[in-house]
């Protein structure tokens, strides 16, 4: 059962990414509004994927990357920026931090679900079906 943590500080993106997610079998997925919201849920849960924006209030996604992956226990959790910031240099500087793959909004549940599922793939996790 894959476990997701969707970041986002528009409660309607993370409704549409949670539903996208919710279509994999067996997800569990629970939301963050901000950096610092989902380090809190970090620090007491467990994540196989992070999903966050980029540009958010208190901590941005940026910010939250280069703190996940200097953490022992999150390093190799798999990281998708799903955000607006669709320039090379933005995308650049997301993967430079630590980011596995980006993803530009609009989201497109089926291709949201096909990077995810081959990070979850890549990292021993069964492939999960789609329901």
């Amino acid at each position: 059962m894959p476990k997701f943590l969707v970041i986002d500080d528009s409660p309607l993106v993370r409704s549409l990414v949670s539903i996208a997610l919710s279509r994999i079998s067996d997800a569990e997925v629970t939301e963050a509004s901000d950096g610092v919201d989902a380090l809190k849920k970090m620090l007491a849960e467990r994540y196989d994927m992070i999903l966050a924006d980029i540009n958010m209030p208190l901590m941005d996604g940026l910010k939250l990357v280069y703190l996940v992956r200097k953490s022992p226990a999150m390093k190799n959790v798999p990281i998708v920026f799903i955000t607006t910031e669709g320039t090379d240099v933005d995308r650049e500087r997301g993967m430079a931090l630590g980011a596995d793959a980006y993803i530009p909004k609009p989201i497109y549940g089926p291709k949201l679900r096909e990077v995810v599922n081959s990070l979850l793939t890549r990292n021993g996790h069964e492939t999960p079906a789609d329901e």
